[in-house]
Formats: structure tokens, sequence, C-alpha cells
């Protein structure tokens, strides 16, 4: 017993040592296997990490294993992926192994792991999965390494996509599990499946199921000589609506042969709850019904390139009513009578007959009819709407989860006739529709909108091509409206994407507050490395879809912190920009005018804009207008009135305010001031200490032109004159919006303001001529308007006042003799005291200047004499103002 036990026992260890070592011994071997018949049987580029073989998991089987396997297709799809999939294993009996190179290898089962596939069709009607080589000799068999005599087969947790450009359709399912148990290899045998997977499906930019839970168990009768797979034992879940169907479906030359009948198992209106999405119509376990609701089609026919098969199904429920649990209102009466059928196998004469749709909540009724011709080419809608909708009751009745508040009574009587190429063409001629509809109390919160609105009343009637919109009063946070006009595509808006929304109207407001139709849209994103949230916010947006004039006329409209009165003005709007025409308003004591455009097209708005503003209050407008403060921060400083003309483009920040850093243009004005207040402007207070001549509070300013140009961050003001009694001033230079300055003023200074030395000199030569001397002093102003630096060149007045003197006595003594000339320029320059007598310091009042005398110094120029006058002059005014404080 112990030898039998050793022997069974070492038996066995060699088995387990060969089920071990086999899979190494046939590794390479089954991988070129796999690799030869990739190579002989498809047109794609395939990759997979490794494939492995195993004795024991599926043992007394092989089972073979594709790790990471990936086709990418050749052209015209190039490199685009065409299946990935986590692993496909196989099993087959171990003897096939030992098969030699040319023997077909038998299949047993497949299994298909996290697997995706995407079929497309391009515009072209190219297909991507078309990658199978056509064999050379069709007679050949021989040709695969590989044959199928599948007991069972399984796909887990996939997805398939289809997408067809041309058919402008888009079909996805996901979450798909599938497994079948049969044999492929008789000529008749049963097919027993269980599938389970969500389904979307998009035609014509329309949603027909948006992520349906399909579930289906059939048992199929599989012919494979005629191609024919007959359903025997079936059953489907359309979320979670049950249906059961029987036919069959025949591969045919020209296509497919179909007849397949179906029809829900249940006949309570829970079934109808059924067919909506879960995710809209939540759990109905508890959700009381009464009513029947029956669904019965048939579908019959030939599928090829020409035909369709016949339909007709049918869909009808009568005095039915549901109420949830959880909400407080009941939906009752109603009524459902659908077709859809197609009598003539051509997919053009496929149409849907809303025969009656009723209902009623609480004591509003709401009857609708349509019938919807042609579906696959221009499709012909003729419909009709007669009821009451509490929109407030649509929450209370049903768990449809709107994503902002919704109230107020709709009321409309209403018949249309149209085709889709006739909206989407704009052709109003064929495009029928009366009666009328009415809102009243509707109030609705919205993202868009810092506020609520609320429209106490709006009145429509639909005429043949308009709209016409007798009244609308509406109110949102702190702004009142009013509106009338017409709407040329309404219906067309409503049903197509691709159609803008067209009007004229008049609006009338008595305050307009432009700050309750914006909002920040804020889009927050965590970095995976900062673990920080990044925030985005978007401002107002003109949207895409209005294109139409309006007639403004508004008392007061705020925007920001400024005030307008009187507005009126055109507003057109198109492609996401809106034209400003002959806009005006009262603002600042004064007039503005304004035209131009606000586009919102691009991720940053821009503007371009003119201004003209006329009688402005300056100190009004500067201290509220940020723009005109970065364009003229010392004008702050001025009582009194303001005519300016701007040209203005640059970029708006989210709350449609200019970035100043971004705009450019020029700027005319003309200053009509009263009064200045030196003392407010750290500027005026020390220039009037580097030049105490000027009493700056007394400058004559009134009829000023001042001539500027503005771009990246900059202001540049062209050279202007002012007076400040009889001394002349020329400024000229530029600041930037970061209050920074580089300006030049030249204060043509005249000679009495020197002192009585330099008159005493310049009246030795007793000529008139000498009254009109002056003396250019120029002042450099730099650092910036909160902390200015001051300082002052007396180079070029010394050099001037010499000049001029020198001109007017020579002159004057042409034709008296060079000698004479000779002797009294040499005094002048010499410092000779005969010609320039030795004068006292003399004290004047507190108005006077007060000078230093010229001391006598026959090393000293004439020039120099001068030049310590004036320096005198303004050290000794300085002084005596430093006294007086």
């Amino acid at each position: 017993m112990k030898k039998f036990l050793k022997i069974t026992g070492i038996t066995l260890l060699i088995i387990i040592v060969l089920l071990i070592a086999l899979p190494f011994v046939f590794q390479s071997q089954i991988k070129g296997m796999v690799k030869n018949f990739i190579n002989q049987n498809l047109n794609a580029n395939v990759e997979f990490s490794d494939v492995n073989l195993s004795l024991f998991r599926s043992f007394p089987q092989a089972h073979v294993e594709v790790s990471d396997l990936v086709i990418t297709n050749f052209e015209p799809f190039k490199d685009e992926t065409f299946v990935t999939a986590k692993n496909i294993n196989f099993t087959m009996s171990v003897k096939e192994l030992f098969k030699s190179a040319d023997e077909a290898i038998i299949v047993n089962s497949i299994n298909v792991n996290e697997a995706l596939l995407t079929l497309k069709t391009d515009a072209f009607g190219n297909v991507n999965y078309d990658i199978v080589k056509e064999s050379e000799n069709p007679q050949d068999t021989t040709a695969s390494n590989f044959s199928f005599d599948i007991k069972d087969y399984s796909i887990k947790n996939s997805a398939l996509t289809y997408i067809d450009i041309p058919g402008d359709m888009q079909f996805y399912v996901t979450e798909l599990n599938h497994t079948g148990k049969g044999t492929f290899s008789g000529d008749v045998s049963e097919l027993d499946t269980k599938s389970e997977a969500k389904v979307s499906l998009t035609m014509d930019s329309t949603n027909y199921l948006n992520n349906n839970h399909i579930k289906l168990d059939a048992l199929i009768d599989m012919d494979l000589n005629a191609q024919k797979y007959t359903f025997k034992e079936n059953k489907a879940l359309i979320n979670q609506l049950p249906i059961e169907f029987n036919g069959f479906v025949q591969l045919i030359e020209e296509g497919q042969n179909i007849d397949l009948s179906f029809t829900n198992t249940g006949s309570s209106f829970k079934d109808f709850l059924a067919v909506i999405p879960e995710a809209y119509s939540k759990n109905l376990d508890n959700v009381e019904t009464t009513g029947n609701f029956k669904i019965h089609g048939i579908i019959k026919g030939k599928v090829t390139e020409t035909t369709i098969p016949t339909l007709d199904i049918s869909i009808k429920s009568d005095n039915a009513s549901f109420k949830y649990p959880d909400l407080p209102k009941r939906v009752e009466n109603i009524v459902i009578d659908t077709e859809i059928k197609n009598d003539t196998g051509n997919a053009d004469d496929t149409y849907v007959a809303i025969n009656t749709l009723n209902f009623k909540i609480d004591s509003d009724v709401f009857r609708s009819s349509a019938l919807i011709k042609n579906l696959t080419g221009n499709m012909q809608v003729t419909a009709d709407v007669d009821g009451t909708l509490n929109l407030a009751n649509l929450t209370k009745a049903y768990p449809i989860e709107l994503e902002n508040e919704l109230s107020g009574i709709l009321k409309a009587k209403l018949n249309t006739a149209f085709d889709m190429n006739a909206i989407e063409t704009s052709a109003y001629d064929r495009i029928k529709a009366s009666g009328n509809a009415t809102i009243s109390d509707l109030v609705f919160t919205s993202d868009a909108m810092n506020e609520p609105l609320h429209i106490s009343k709006a009145e429509m009637t639909f005429n043949p091509s308009t709209v016409t919109l007798n009244s609308f009063n509406a109110k949102t946070g702190r702004s009142d409206f009013s509106a009338t006009g017409t709407i040329n595509n309404l219906i067309g808006f409503m049903l197509s994407k691709k159609v803008n929304l067209k009007g004229n109207f008049n609006l009338s407001s008595n305050t307009l507050a432009l700050n309750d139709f914006m909002s920040e849209e804020t889009e927050t994103t965590t970095a995976a490395t900062s673990k920080k949230a990044a925030t985005r916010t978007e401002g107002l947006k003109i949207p895409k879809f209005l294109e139409c004039t309006v007639t403004a006329n508004a008392n007061t409209v705020i925007y920001d912190n400024l005030n307008l009165k009187n507005v009126k003005g055109v507003l057109t709007i198109k492609d996401q920009q809106a034209t400003i025409n002959s806009l005006s308003s009262s603002i600042f004591d004064g007039i503005l005018s304004l035209s131009g455009n606000v586009s919102t097209k691009a991720d940053t708005p821009s503007f371009n804009l003119n201004l003209d503003a006329s009688n402005f209050n300056i100190a009004k407008s500067f201290n509220d207008l940020e723009l005109l403060q970065s364009l003229a921060p010392i004008a702050k400083v001025l009582q009194g009135k303001l005519n300016s003309s701007i040209k203005i483009s640059g970029t708006l920040d989210k709350e449609f305010s200019p970035n100043l850093n971004t705009i450019s243009g020029t700027a005319n004005s003309q200053l009509l001031t009263t009064d200045i207040d030196e003392n407010a402007s750290p500027l005026l207070s020390k220039l009037e200490g580097a030049l105490s001549f000027i009493d700056f509070g007394k400058l004559d300013l009134n009829n000023l032109m001042v001539n500027l140009e503005f771009a990246d961050g900059k202001v540049n003001i062209k050279p202007f004159d002012l007076r400040y009694q009889d001394i002349g001033i020329t400024v000229s230079g530029a600041h930037g919006f970061d209050q920074t300055m580089a300006y030049d003023a030249v204060f043509n200074v005249p000679a009495k303001y020197l002192g009585s030395d330099i008159n005493r000199l310049i009246g030795k030569i007793n000529d008139n001529e000498v009254n009109k001397i002056t003396i250019p002093v120029i002042a450099n102003i730099s650092g910036s308007f909160t902390n200015p630096k001051i300082s002052t060149d007396l180079t070029s007045g010394i050099t001037n006042l010499t000049k001029q003197l020198i001109e007017i006595e020579k002159q004057k003594l042409i034709g008296k003799g060079t000698d004479k000339i000779k002797d009294l320029l040499g005094g002048i320059m010499s410092g000779n005291t005969n010609q320039i007598p030795e004068t006292e310091p003399t004290t004047k009042d507190s108005t006077t200047t007060q000078t230093a005398p010229i001391k006598k110094d026959s090393t000293k120029t004439g020039s120099d004499a001068i030049k310590k006058t004036i320096k005198d002059i303004f050290n000794t005014q300085k002084k005596k103002k430093d006294s007086v404080n």
C-alpha cells in the first residue's frame, strides 16, 4: 500500500511538473501562431504586450491569453484606434498544442475583457472596420490556423461607439456585459444569450436614447445554412419597461429580411413611466398609477439600400394618472394615442401621428396633437396646442430636477405647420402659425443673471410669418423694463440650434441696472501637485443666437457707480456684437453722446467707442470715472465745465470695465473752468514753491484746448499754451496710467519780475522794446502726481536775456559808430561801474521782489551778473515765503 501511494504521489508530481513546464515549451509557438493569424487576416496595425499559456486555469483544457491588445487603422484612418482590450483569452484542448503548423487549431471558448470598439464612417463614406483581408483563393479553407467550435463566449465591462458622419448619427453602448452558450459548428443550433448595457442614440442633433438601461435574455434558433435567426423565448427590459418579442431576422443577398412583433407584458400605466430613463423618472416602486398603457408593434419587410421594413407601432393609454409619494400634486386625465407607421417600405414615408396627448394638473388642462412626416428627409410638422400650465406644478407633480427655479402661468392656443428646411433657411412663407400665448407671474432664476427675473405679464400673437410681442413687463433686482416688438423666427429658434432669434424691439425702463443682467460663472479645478483650487471667472456674453435691433429709452441706467439719466439710443445686436448708434444721456450735469461697438465673440470682450462729453462737471466726472482719472489726473483740482471728444478702443474685464493697460485712442478737450484748488494737488503745491512769482490758484484756464493720445498705458500730451497774468506758459510731455510723469513747463517771465537791478540795467537802454523782454524759465516735472519732483533750468533764460539786450541796443546805436557800440557793450559785458552804477538794496512792500545788488567785479562778465541776479531773485522769494510761513 505504501508503495502504491508512493508511485501515485510521484506520478502526480510528474504531472504537476509537466503542467508547469509545458507552457514554457509551447509559449513561443502559441505567440507565433497568434501573430501569423493576425498578419494573414487583418489590414491593420496590431500590438499586444504578451501571449500567455496556462494549463491550470482551465484544466483539463489549455488557456491562452492575449494581453493589452491594440489595433490601429491604416489610411484613411491612419493611427486611429479601432480596438483596445485589456485581455482576450481562449480555451482549447491540450492536444491542440501538439498539432503541426499547417493544422488548424480548434478554439472552444472566447472571453473578452474591458474592450473598446470604435466604428466610424467618415464624410466620404469610408469605414474603419473593413480591415479583414480578402482571400486570394475563396475556395481555400486552409489559410487560417484557427477554426472555432465554440461552446461559450463572453464580453465583459466593454463599450461600443458607432459614429456615422454622413448620417449625422452617434450610437454608444457602455457597461456592456454579454454571454452566450451554444455550438456554431452545426447546421442548426441553439444559442442562449444574456445581455445588459446602457445605450445612447443621437440622430440629426436629436437625443432619442440617453444612457437608457437595456437588458435582453434571448434564446435563438440558428439555421446557419439559411442564415436565419429565430427568436424563441425572449424577454427585454428597456429601462424598467418589460417587452416580449417574437419573429426572425434572416440575412439575404440584398440585406436582411425582418419579421418581428413585440408587446409589453403588463398593461399598467407604470409601464409608461418605465420607458423614461431612471435618472428622470426616479424610483417607481411606490408610485400610484391608474389606467392602462399598451405598446404593440410589427416590423416586417426587407432592409436594403433602397427599402426599410414596414412599421405599425401603436402606443396608447386612456384616462390614466400617476402620483409620486413624496410630491403633493397628481397628474390625471392622461390620454395618449400615438402611432409610428410606414406602409410602403420607403423610408421617407415614415410618419409619427400624435393623435392625442392630454393631461391635467389641478385645474389646469393641457391638450395637444401633432403629425410629423418625412422623418428621414425634410421633416414636416403640423401641431396644435391648447392649454394652461402652472409651471411651478411641474416639479410638484413629477420628480424633474430643474437647474433653476421656475414658476408662473403659461396659456397657449397655437396652430402651426412648417418644414425643417424652411426653418433652417428662414423661408417664412412656408412657416405657418396662428394663435396667441400669454405668460403671467413668471419667476425665473438662472446662473446667467445676478437676480431672479420676474415677468409680470407677456403677451404674444402668432402670425403666419412673425410673432408680435404685444406686451412684456418684467423686473429683476433694481431694474424694471417693458418691451414691444416683433420676432421673425421664434418657432425656428425653438426647434433648431442653427437658427438665430431675430427681431425688432422697443424697450423702455424707469431704472435699468446693468449689473442685474450680469453674472460670474465660476469653474474650479484642483491641481494634483499643489492641491489648491484655481478659479476662473467669466463675465457677460452676448448670446450667439441673438440678432435684433433695440430702440431704448430709459430714465436711469446704472452702470458700475454711474447713474445715466434720460438714456436714448438704438442698439443693434448681431454675431455677439452690440453696435451703439446715437446713444445720448444726461450725466455729470452735462450730455454724453456715444456710438461704436462692443464685442464678446473672442474670449476677452473688446470695444471701440466714440464719446462726446458736453458741459461735464469736471469735479464729478473726474471723481467717478477711472478712465478720466487716468487720462488727466491733475484735472481733479479743477472746478468748472468740460467739453471733450474721445475715441477709444481696448478690452473689457469680466465686469465690463475697460482694461486700462489695453486701451488706446485720442482725446480733444476744452476746459471751461472757474476755479482751481491748488492745495488739493501736491504737484501744484511744489510748483508754486519753486516758482514763487506765480499764484496757481489764479491761472486762467478758460477755453483751454488740450489734445492727447494714449496707448500702452501711457498718455502723450500735445503742447498747449495758457497764461498767468502776463506770463505765458507752454506745457508738453507724458504720464503713465501708473501716475508717473515726464513733463516740461516753459514759463516766459517778463523782465519786470527780475528786480530793480535788472530793471535799471535795461532802463539805461531807454527803448520801448525792453518792455517786451521775457526770460524762459523751464520747469522739469518728474516723479508721480502724488510725489512730484521739480527742477528748474535758468541757462536758457540767462542767454536769452543777454541776447535780447545786446540786440536791442545794437539796433539803437547803428549809425552812431562802432566805437560807441563797443564801449557800451564792453561795459555791460565787463561789469564796468562807469557803465552800470552800483546800487543799494531797496525794500518794497510785502508783494514786491527784493533784489541783491550787482557787485563790482571786473572779472565777471555781464552774463554772470545777470545769472547771479536771477538766482538771487528765486532764492530771495523762497526765503521770503518761508519766513511768512
